[in-house]
């Protein structure tokens, strides 16, 4: 039968229930309980009369009984009913179970009890419309395209992706959880940005009619957030959608969710090791264990994870001097491992493409740290190595699992920084800074030192085991023709 033979017969049901003076969408229901607690508190519940709710994943009629198996948000309970049970007014009886499809909304008041098979059921001679439903759901549901369109259909055929949404639920009550018992304070901080930094990342441009003029969506939620810590703040985060014009892979997703925090008076060696005990915790609360297999890496948190320094990695690896690099060699290096480009772009992004391809086979868990200072715009000098940075990745199964650093904060260095990200603009680096003048002249009023930090869902993403597309509710698709 076609879908839209389905569909033609519940409507005629739909007519018939109307034509009975039931109303198939009411506005009220009278639940009391919910399914969970008729399964985990039996000894309770049994004998008692409940009123449950919920979805019917089955309807099974045998002989002088009737049966239905009804789905909520927590749990699945059978309904036991007497085929010669008569409806009443508003309800519907065994002899009217005709008029009720899988997928349709209902409630259920009636007894608890086990049924002969001792199965705990709650016996009841009717039960109330409160959802028809004209669309039959799929027993099964595996097109990813289509999974992804029709998320609400995914989600109740495949429910393993719902629990992965409540898991992705408590990583972000975890965060906050940890961020807030260590004094820090969450600000929302604008999405509209006359000026977008704090990332390498290309803008999504929007247009406000009240003012008429065209703002970018943030990339980044880092110099709002810093402007705070100039306005007196000391701890400081924001969690919330950030957006990059860029491709859709198994890491990447132009809108998705990311935490940035800012601490005042603390640096990066303070940042290591606060958020190595955030991330711990937060996969604690989220998962239950500090141990996971992920892209065919056997990952183990609970240690303490080694620093390894940038300019090391790449030299050990490549042979690659990343103060005095080569930029024919390290276009060789990304051809020989098969990367493939025009190659048309700054020196220090083939430097980084190149710390990609080692990226790419590290394990971890490990502090990546001392990255090039051509590399980190916004980082403050390392006392002891002017060319380097004080900052710092965690690297875990061939991912960049954050970013932190010391942050910059003498105005006139940033002043020049963010000149030479402008000028890199300027010759087509889409993804290059852009020149903050208002953030240079919150830095001449003074922000205090501080450390620095942000990491998006791909945490998630990654130790869940899964793409982007599969951990997010509703997936940005091409619109459907």
């Amino acid at each position: 039968m076609l879908l839209e033979d389905y569909r033609n017969e519940r409507l005629k049901k739909l007519e018939e229930i109307r034509a009975r003076g039931i109303d198939p969408y009411p506005a009220k229901s009278f639940r009391n309980a919910k399914i969970s607690e008729v399964i985990n508190h039996f000894e309770e519940k049994q004998g008692q009369e409940v009123t449950i709710v919920g979805r019917i994943v089955a309807i099974r009629s045998f002989g002088k009984l009737v049966f239905l198996k009804v789905r909520d948000y927590s749990g699945e309970v059978q309904i036991f009913m007497k085929a010669e049970d008569e409806g009443r007014d508003g309800f519907f009886g065994a002899k009217d179970i005709r008029l009720l499809d899988l997928g349709d909304f209902v409630e259920v008041t009636g007894k608890v009890d086990k049924s002969q098979t001792g199965e705990i059921s709650v016996f009841s001679n009717y039960v109330r419309l409160l959802t028809k439903s004209l669309r039959p759901l799929p027993e099964k549901f595996t097109n990813k395209e289509e999974r992804y369109r029709r998320r609400y259909v995914d989600m109740n055929v495949n429910p393993e992706v719902r629990e992965r949404l409540v898991r992705r639920s408590k990583f972000w009550q975890a965060t906050r959880d940890f961020m807030n018992k260590h004094g820090f304070i969450e600000i929302n901080v604008p999405v509209l940005e006359h000026t977008t930094g704090g990332a390498d990342a290309t803008p999504f441009v929007t247009h406000m009619n009240a003012l008429d003029e065209d703002f970018y969506l943030r990339i980044s939620h880092e110099l709002p957030l810093k402007r705070l810590l100039g306005g007196g703040f000391e701890k400081v985060y924001d969690i919330g959608p950030r957006f990059r014009n860029e491709g859709v892979d198994d890491e990447h997703l132009p809108e998705h969710i990311a935490f940035e925090a800012y601490a005042a008076y603390e640096n990066y060696e303070d940042g290591i090791k606060f958020y190595e005990e955030m991330m711990k915790y937060v996969a604690m609360e989220t998962w239950g264990t500090l141990k996971f297999h992920v892209n065919g890496f056997d990952i183990d948190l609970d240690q303490e994870w080694p620093r390894i320094k940038y300019s090391d990695l790449l030299r050990e690896k490549y042979d690659v001097d990343v103060f005095n690099p080569n930029r024919e060699q390290l276009i060789q290096i990304l051809k020989d491992n098969g990367v493939e480009s025009d190659f048309d772009m700054t020196t220090p992004h083939l430097i980084d493409h190149v710390w990609k391809l080692i990226r790419k086979t590290s394990a971890g868990p490990f502090w990546l740290i001392e990255e090039p200072l051509s590399l980190s715009p916004l980082a403050k000098k390392s006392t002891e190595n002017p060319l380097v940075t004080e900052r710092f990745h965690p690297v875990i199964a061939g991912t960049e699992m954050g970013n932190g650093f010391s942050e910059l904060n003498d105005p006139l260095d940033q002043l020049e920084r963010f000149k030479e990200q402008q000028a890199a603009r300027d010759a087509g680096d889409e993804e290059a800074q852009m020149l903050d003048m208002d953030f240079v002249e919150m830095l001449e009023y003074g922000m205090p030192p501080a450390c620095g930090w942000g990491n998006s869902e791909r945490n998630f993403w990654l130790l869940e085991g899964v793409p982007g597309r599969e951990a997010v509710p509703f997936p940005t698709l091409r619109k459907s023709e």
